[in-house]
């Protein structure tokens, strides 16, 4: 199982995140918002076009989406929920 986190913001301020959060795994820059439009997250907030939705997705080793969920900005994803549908996974 791999982890990767994606978010509009640039790849520097990612360094400053993962150093203050201590993570272990991946932070991708989407700054051109690719992936908010091919995973249909975006959405226009405060006029900012291609704002993302806050969201989790498991995805196998296929690229196929197997388990989505979008939450409220004030939500925190369920990491019980996102174990087992990456869990799921392997059977």
């Amino acid at each position: 199982m791999r982890v990767v986190a994606v978010s509009r913001d640039s790849p520097y301020s990612h360094i400053e995140w993962a150093k203050r959060l201590g993570l272990n795994f991946p932070l991708l820059s989407d700054w051109n918002g690719e992936a908010v439009r091919a995973f249909g997250v975006a959405q226009e907030m405060d006029g900012l076009l291609d704002t993302p939705v806050r969201s989790c997705f498991v995805i196998d080793g296929d690229g196929v989406v197997r388990f989505s969920q979008a939450y409220a900005s004030s939500e925190v994803p369920d990491a019980d929920q996102l174990l087992a549908a990456a869990g799921a996974l392997s059977g």
